[in-house]
């Protein structure tokens, strides 16, 4: 016999709103993924321009373009006045091609890889198997395209994030301390770039799979700062880290299982010179499992790799003591992230 605590409720009573938004969601990021694709951000970059203007720039047909440009505008990427629209300042800042903070790039990227492979989530739900889809067709395969172009366009989608990553460890570590950091896993070294360029007494390296340093040459090169960053190839678990004063960690740690996360921090641990520190950034889980988007994350990485997950805010502060690491603190980082520090005992 089944019973209940109070009285079950009915349909009239219950809001189905929340549940039907819920299953149209992927509707709205379609909706933003080809705004981003078709040009829509750039055509308005200048100022506001008719719809039926809009349209003509941006080749979408007229039988669509009201409902599109109108669905932009509700979700707070345009404005619209009197058939005229324009670019909202979220999007003039970040959507606009070419501009300092522009997403563009990291938002083609989420549309490349992510759609196929949640595609598979109920398949992966039932078999526990990661959905490592074909490369050849598209399909998510991170930083590892047999194509190196393909290679190059997923990295420089990342560079778009890493900016803003690179911006707020400049302003919040107090890089006075150090004079050398190693970003484990830099790729082009878009990261170092930000921080040597704001603190110009830095010298990093950039500690990623050999294969990356074709790409890492051609950007950092680009970029003027071949005197001020360099690579080191190899493989975090069986070569060497590069020793320096600080070790940067972004995005990693939700690569490995929780073993794999302890040796590789022990290995940090040994490369950090004494007094320096370590930083550590992921979409970190909170420690009550409450927050859905780090949920959904985590979810993610278990969908697309076999030991992959995002972990615990105090799951990592244990790593770091485990691993002989002191004074460890966590913040957080750009409303999606959480950065923990942790700092390596100076010499006796």
């Amino acid at each position: 016999m089944t019973t209940t605590e109070g009285p079950t409720p009915t349909a009239a009573a219950v809001d189905p709103g929340p549940l039907i938004k819920l299953t149209i969601a992927d509707c709205a990021a379609k909706v933003l993924h080809s705004a981003v694709a078709l040009g829509v951000f750039g055509a308005l970059a200048d100022g506001p321009r008719d719809g039926a203007e809009v349209a003509r720039t941006t080749g979408v047909h007229d039988r669509l373009a009201a409902d599109f440009l109108d669905a932009l505008a509700g979700l707070g990427l345009l404005e619209r006045s009197g058939g005229r629209y324009r670019n909202s300042a979220l999007a003039q800042t970040y959507l606009v091609p070419d501009a300092p903070a522009y997403l563009g790039g990291f938002i083609e990227l989420t549309n490349e890889t992510l759609y196929g492979t949640w595609g598979r989530l109920t398949e992966a739900l039932r078999t526990g198997e990661p959905q490592h889809l074909d490369p050849d067709k598209g399909g998510f395969v991170g930083d590892r395209h047999r194509d190196p172009a393909k290679m190059k366009r997923f990295l420089a989608g990342l560079d778009a994030y890493s900016d803003r990553m690179g911006e707020e460890l400049a302003a919040r570590v107090d890089w006075s301390r150090y004079t050398s950091f190693t970003d484990l896993g830099g790729a082009r070294g878009n990261l170092a770039a930000v921080l040597v360029r704001s603190h110009p007494h830095l010298r990093a390296t950039c500690f990623d799979l050999e294969r990356t340093r074709p790409l890492f040459t051609e950007h950092v090169s680009g970029l003027g700062l071949t005197d001020r960053i360099d690579f080191a190839g190899g493989d975090f678990f069986t070569d060497p880290v590069p020793p320096s004063d600080a070790v940067v960690l972004g995005h990693i740690l939700h690569g490995f299982d929780a073993d794999r996360c302890r040796t590789l921090l022990r290995r940090v641990h040994d490369a950090v010179r004494p007094g320096g520190t370590v930083l550590v950034y992921d979409r970190m889980i909170d420690d009550d499992r409450s927050d859905p988007e780090r949920l959904l994350s985590s979810l993610h990485m278990r969908l697309v790799s076999q030991d992959g997950s995002e972990y615990r805010v105090a799951d990592c502060g244990d790593w770091l003591r485990e691993a002989g690491f002191t004074d460890v603190t966590a913040e957080p980082m750009l409303g999606t992230h959480t950065l923990v520090t942790a700092h390596k005992e100076a010499a006796a």
